[in-house]
């Protein structure tokens, strides 16, 4: 089976096809073994390669299928195989026991019925927490579980008789693939219940801190959603492998060009001459001239088959292996703080990555750390921030050093900072608009509250935006302390309140708002809500127009920092109403059919008339490096693009934060989604590409892909998409390279991703100098190896001239099998996994360096004619020069001096002196790996010939190696050293010589730089400020993941426990660990790195 998959690539069916015909004797002159043997060292590397995987995957199979899991059976727990279980049993799993299937949650262990999972497997967070089902289903029933497993997936019935609990049907949907959707409906005593993705816990999932739990198997094996994602992933494809496979097919026409060409002159020669011969080497019975010329036809198929290289593509995967290799291993992509070094998570796209043209980064988490700070608000109009009026410099400088004392606040979080005291005084006097602004953010959120240690409170939010606003209103007096699916527990300014939870009214990518309806201990019911002010300002009573203007003002000043804003708002809600309108809510949350639709209805009907509070701002700070990184890259000619959900100021002032935007650029163009309707998106990427940079602010997930897919189609450029979150994976798998940031969103980027590391800064890294050098070292292997294939095929076209055409081998049998496996192999891999141009410094401080790649200047069917080229004249040189010298020469005895094989061999150790040193030429960076790999190879091709024409293998092989003392024969003639010094001063004194006139009349930017390398050191740039522009417009963000509203109310509760890892390095002491901006050192202050 391995071998059906191998030989479904063209290259190695054609070998099948040339090893078939080396077995017919009226074709082949040569033996079976010059094809056979590479073709089977090629396959094997292959199979072996292939089995390792095979392996592998049969052991994590193995491993997952043999699990061990208890199942209810006849009201006993039996230990069943993971491979056994079926829908609907009822399962038991224990603390850190994976998830055996998608389960229906039925009882729980933990207070309040909590489970804590991991689900790494499937969005890479740690620890989080599923619900219990509902209230009624509370307990451990382990003697009372049984189930019918006689109905179809979509239909599962629990029954019970006399002695048995409960009875219940659960009916919903068909398996899909859907992570983030489920629809269901739980009949049980008479009542439904609605069944969503919050109540059900996926196989993927890991028990964590929960002693036992039992849950009914709803999807099982492949039906599982896990299975059912576990699709193909999609494969990717250099442009370079796009390319050579377009030459190889070149080099088929060439072959048969040369073929056609040898099989006509075979035919005349037939004609003109072949009748003389055929008196003492007559023709075959039943062959004449013109079968004999079809013969020879494919006869000079199998001797310049090796025109194309059976090894090229072996050759190809170990170099970029190696180069993959590089990257793990480069401490200046480790990010110490969270142990986390870059990773190359696939192997097949290294020399892309020095091609890239154009760049899609998200903002969130990319260039910002996702790391949330409450830093102003504006409340009934005034505006609360660290802004101090800029004439009272002294009192300025007092008050920006003085942090607000929260000790009058025993629950206060110690690391909170703010730096405005008359917000506290505003909150400890009473005034009711202050604190209702903050029992807003205490109360409207789905944040979790964690005691680690007694008296120590932590929050676990989903999104960062939510865990700062919540500790912002611990710090200013109303502290949330609890919650269960029906109540929430605040403490407001010391006193303890309890608050009945009514509904959850969720944020999603539609609404960017979320609500929640609480009453509180007098009985009054309030709605609270926050969102995008386009949301929330249209949903506002008319009487808050006038505060709607200023607090407008407040955003357009916060936006101007590049702040993250929202908008808060309440409305007083009546019993009678609210009575109805819950009924309705219910009635909408367990319908099979357009669920959402009922549901959004119901959230716009009650999301009027609301009164305006204020609006808050948070800041997301720039990752470390973000601003230099950028500006590098922009020097080496890549485009950037931005795409955000942030609105557009928020992105524009982010874009000049970053230095993307830049004030001397006169225009500046940022896009919104709706340029993506399809009438525009040309229009769209014309302007877009006529600009420096650009922003597509407001977008969603799937408008990222398109944006991605709209470039890559119509510009045919290499693209390269980077983000952090599971937002950002549709554009990472469009886009030809994904990289993922291992960030605060989880790690789904990551395991969609190609290549992944820490922080954003390690991009320039990742392209300026692994991809530059990736690049340059494929293009001067596939150019070497064509040039080398080249010159040692053309010398047998050449042969063929003076051999009547008779496809009789210029070269001895065994050289042909070792010249591309043994004798030019290591060489060549040596140059292409080590060579450099210039070290990192030098391609760090050249950005220019890389314009190169983008436009395919190394290697592209110019460059490929030209090794063609060179590869005809050294042939020419390499078969006329020693058949110039050797013709009619004679011995000082008077004997010949050549024979058939003594010509061979010095053929042969023409060519392979004349590739060596070509090979060294190509050379830029040499290593001890380099030089032992030329000079073994060559003294190893002496020592292998001499052994092969040696008396004794001759003795012992007398059919194989009939040609015993030709190497020594061959080389006691001085004449035959003067040869080959003359063929190698002819192929090599003009690329001499054409390169140093190029590089004197038209250097390249690498050959200035070479220079300049050579003759200069390198210092450390002086640090300069970046300058920011300041807008006066607004800018809103809000988390773009479906909030965990149901989850809440549901008791399926969120919180995330941080994993002990181990430290990848140890050394402490040096710049890396200490996490320092990367600056560029001089050549001597520490050695090149590979």
């Amino acid at each position: 089976l391995n071998l059906f998959e191998q030989f479904k690539r063209l290259a190695n069916a054609y070998f099948l096809f040339l090893l078939i015909l080396q077995l017919i004797p009226q074709i082949s002159s040569l033996s079976w073994i010059t094809t056979g043997f590479a073709l089977i060292v090629v396959l094997s590397i292959t199979a072996v390669k292939d089995a390792i995987d095979d392996i592998n995957r049969h052991k994590c199979d193995g491993q997952v299928n043999n699990r061990k899991v208890d199942v209810l059976m006849d009201g006993q727990l039996k230990n069943k195989k993971w491979m056994n279980v079926q829908v609907g049993n009822i399962v038991k799993l224990e603390n850190n026991e994976f998830v055996t299937a998608d389960l229906l949650l039925l009882s729980s262990s933990e207070p309040l019925n909590l489970v804590y999972v991991e689900t790494a497997e499937l969005d890479g967070r740690s620890v989080g927490e599923n619900p219990l089902l509902i209230p009624e289903v509370g307990g451990d029933y382990t003697d009372c579980f049984e189930l019918s497993s006689n109905y179809p997936v979509n239909c599962l019935e629990l029954f019970a008789d006399t002695d048995f609990c409960f009875s219940g049907e659960v009916r919903c949907e068909p398996p899909n693939n859907r992570l983030d959707k489920f629809k269901g409906t739980l009949t049980l005593n008479g009542e439904r219940y609605a069944l969503n993705n919050d109540k059900v816990l996926l196989r993927g999932c890991t028990l964590r801190n929960t002693e036992w739990c039992f849950g009914l198997v709803i999807f099982g094996g492949p039906d599982t959603k896990l299975m059912q994602n576990s699709g193909k992933s999609i494969f990717k494809r250099t442009s370079i492998d796009h390319l050579t496979n377009i030459l190889v097919l070149c080099i088929f026409g060439f072959l048969a060009s040369m073929c056609s060409i040898l099989t006509i002159g075979n035919a005349i020669w037939e004609t003109n001459e072949g009748s003389v011969f055929t008196m003492f080497l007559p023709r075959e019975p039943g062959i004449d001239a013109p079968l004999s010329s079809f013969l020879i036809f494919w006869s000079y198929v199998i001797v310049l088959n090796t025109v194309i290289p059976s090894s090229l593509y072996v050759s190809v995967e170990f170099i970029r292996l190696g180069n993959s290799f590089f990257i793990d291993w480069d401490r200046k992509m480790y990010y110490p703080k969270n142990d986390t070094p870059a990773q190359a998570r696939t192997t097949t796209l290294s020399e892309e990555l020095g091609q890239i043209k154009y760049i899609f980064s998200d903002k969130t988490g990319t260039l910002t750390q996702n790391i949330m700070t409450f830093n102003k608000c504006s409340i009934n109009g005034k505006a609360y921030s660290e802004h101090i009026d800029p004439t009272l410099l002294f009192w300025l400088f007092l008050q920006r050093t003085e942090r607000v004392d929260f000790s009058w606040n025993n629950l206060a979080d110690p690391k909170f900072s703010f730096h405005d005291h008359s917000l506290v005084e505003m909150v400890r006097s009473g005034n009711p608009e202050t604190q209702e602004f903050f029992r807003l953010l205490s109360l409207c959120h789905t944040v979790m509250p964690e005691e680690k240690k007694e008296g120590e409170l932590n929050y676990q939010a989903q999104s960062p935006d939510e865990g700062a606003l919540v500790t912002a209103a611990r710090n200013f007096g109303f502290v949330f302390l609890s919650r269960t699916p029906e109540t929430i527990t605040v403490v407001e300014m010391g006193k303890q309140v309890i608050y009945e939870l009514l509904a959850i009214l969720d944020f999603n990518n539609m609404r960017k708002r979320m609500s929640v309806i609480v009453r509180s201990p007098e009985g009054k019911l309030t709605l609270y809500c926050k969102g995008a002010d386009t949301m929330i300002f249209e949903r506002l009573h008319p009487s808050c127009n006038k505060l709607m203007e200023v607090t407008t003002n407040h955003l357009n000043e916060y936006a101007g920092d590049g702040l993250r804003t929202l908008a808060l708002a309440y409305k007083d809600l009546n019993e009678d109403y609210m009575i109805d309108w819950k009924q309705r809510h219910h009635e909408a949350s367990v319908a099979m059919e357009g669920r959402e639709e009922k549901l959004d209805e119901l959230y716009e009907e009650i999301e009027k008339d609301m009164m305006l509070l204020g609006a808050t701002a948070v800041e997301d700070k720039l990752q470390d490096g973000v601003p230099e990184t950028i500006e590098q890259l922009a020097k080496a000619d890549i485009k950037i693009w931005v795409l955000t959900g942030d609105k557009q100021e928020t992105a524009e002032n982010i874009g000049y934060s970053c230095n993307m935007l830049r004030e001397e650029m006169k225009d500046v163009f940022v896009v919104s989604a709706f340029a993506l309707e399809k009438n525009l998106r040309l229009e769209l990427l014309r302007t877009a590409c006529m600009c420096q940079t650009v922003i597509c602010c407001r977008v969603t997930p799937l408008q990222k892909a398109q944006v991605v897919q709209l470039v890559k189609k119509y510009k045919q450029a290499v693209t390269l998409a980077i983000g952090d979150g599971a937002n950002d994976v549709s554009m990472i798998k469009v886009a030809h390279i994904g990289v993922g940031i291992s960030g605060q969103e989880g790690m789904q980027a990551v395991l969609s991703s190609d290549y992944s590391f820490a922080q954003f800064r390690y991009l320039q890294r990742l392209l300026l100098v692994h991809g530059r050098w990736s690049y340059i070292r494929m293009c001067k292997f596939l150019g070497y190896f064509f040039y080398k294939n080249f010159t040692f095929t053309l010398v047998q076209f050449w042969y063929a001239f003076f051999c009547g055409f008779s496809a009789q081998t210029v070269y001895e049998d065994w050289f042909i099998t070792f010249y591309n496996m043994v004798y030019t192999a290591l060489p060549v891999l040596g140059m292409c996994l080590f060579d450099q141009d210039v070290n990192d410094r030098w391609s760090l401080y050249h950005p220019q360096l890389y314009a190169p790649g983008q436009k395919n200047q190394y290697f592209n069917k110019k460059a490929f004619v030209s090794y063609l080229i060179h590869g005809c004249y050294c042939s020419l040189i390499i078969f006329f020069i020693p058949w110039a010298s050797m013709n009619d020469a004679v011995r000082n005895d008077g004997k010949d001096i050549v024979s058939h094989p003594s010509f061979a061999f010095l053929l042969q150790t023409c060519l392979l002196i004349v590739v060596h040193t070509q090979l060294s030429l190509d050379t830029y960076y040499w290593t001890a790996v380099n030089h032992s790999f030329v000079w073994l190879s060559t003294i190893g091709y002496f020592a292998i010939s001499v052994t092969m024409y040696s008396n004794g293998m001759f003795y012992v092989f007398p059919s194989s190696f009939p040609l015993f003392g030709a190497a020594r024969n061959t080389l006691n003639q001085p004449n035959v050293w003067l040869t080959i010094f003359l063929t190698f001063l002819l192929c090599i004194l003009p690329v001499v010589a054409f390169r140093f006139i190029f590089i004197q009349l038209c250097p390249t930017i690498n050959d200035k730089v070479r220079y300049k390398m050579r003759t200069e050191e390198l210092t450390a740039p002086a640090p300069r400020r970046l300058l920011r522009r300041r807008s006066t417009r607004s800018g809103y963000a809000f988390s773009h993941s479906q909030g965990y509203g149901d989850l809440v109310t549901s008791r399926k509760f969120l919180i995330k426990r941080p994993l002990k890892m181990t430290a990848l390095f140890t050394q402490t002491d040096s710049s890396i660990f200490q996490n320092q901006p990367q600056h560029y050192r001089t050549i001597a202050e520490e050695p090149q790195s590979p």
